[in-house]
């Protein structure tokens, strides 16, 4: 079995599903510690004319919690960023061929008050997920009863699911002990993943955007594009 793990990104970009696509399990870190700085856990891009991109940051509390855990971060619902991030979606979206038929999920997920960043990453990443057509089954670190750090971290987690083979993007090799994994004859598998390229709204085009834009753009046709990216 191949296991795959990464943080639950908010309005994750291409590349975290093909991550997906590739495993047989994949692990949410949600209880690894959130980054002091900017992250792609609460925040992504989409595309606004004429070829630039908008931040969409979920404002969360961090006064007296610099050490918490990703599934501890509360959202900062003083802000109106509910508003802010449908209009964007309305405004810049709403000549893309299929935002019709996808706006009424981002009404209904705005629309709803959520108190913690996990369950709104969640939400997120399940929608996308089942319209991707991905059958990949998901775990919470969390949930396993695991420790450690880095490889061992790891390493446990896929002893823990009796995997045989840990999946990850090749640039991430320098962080990983291949020997651990090797030692507990885990195969380490790597990958290339090219973002894609597709039609997409206005004139020169962008790279990394979040799924938004590509779902929006080509609608189910997304889940080809992201399969055809990737070279293991």
């Amino acid at each position: 079995m191949i296991v795959a793990c990464h943080q639950p990104n908010y309005l994750p970009w291409p590349g975290f599903f093909y991550k997906m696509m590739a495993c047989n399990a994949f692990v949410l870190m949600d209880s690894c510690q959130f980054p002091l700085g900017g992250s792609f856990i609460n925040r992504n891009r989409i595309k606004t004319p004429p070829s630039r991109f908008l931040w969409l940051t979920v404002p969360v509390k961090r006064k007296g919690r610099s050490l918490q855990n990703i599934n501890e971060v509360q959202i900062d619902n003083e802000i109106d960023w509910q508003r802010r991030h449908l209009g964007a979606l309305i405004h810049f979206y709403a000549k893309a061929p299929y935002f019709n038929e996808y706006i009424d999920f981002f009404r209904a997920l705005y629309g709803k008050k959520w108190d913690k960043l996990i369950t709104l990453n969640l939400e997120i990443i399940n929608f996308f997920k089942k319209l991707l057509r991905v059958d990949t089954k998901l775990y919470f670190l969390s949930g396993l009863g695991v420790e450690g750090s880095g490889s061992s971290l790891l390493v446990n987690v896929l002893r823990r699911l009796d995997a045989d083979a840990y999946l990850s993007v090749y640039n991430s090799r320098k962080y990983i002990d291949e020997a651990l994994f090797k030692k507990e004859g885990i195969k380490v598998r790597y990958y290339n993943f090219k973002p894609p390229v597709y039609p997409q709204l206005w004139a020169e085009f962008l790279y990394n955007l979040s799924i938004i834009d590509l779902v929006l753009n080509c609608g189910e046709k997304a889940k080809e594009i992201i399969e055809d990216c990737g070279k293991n």
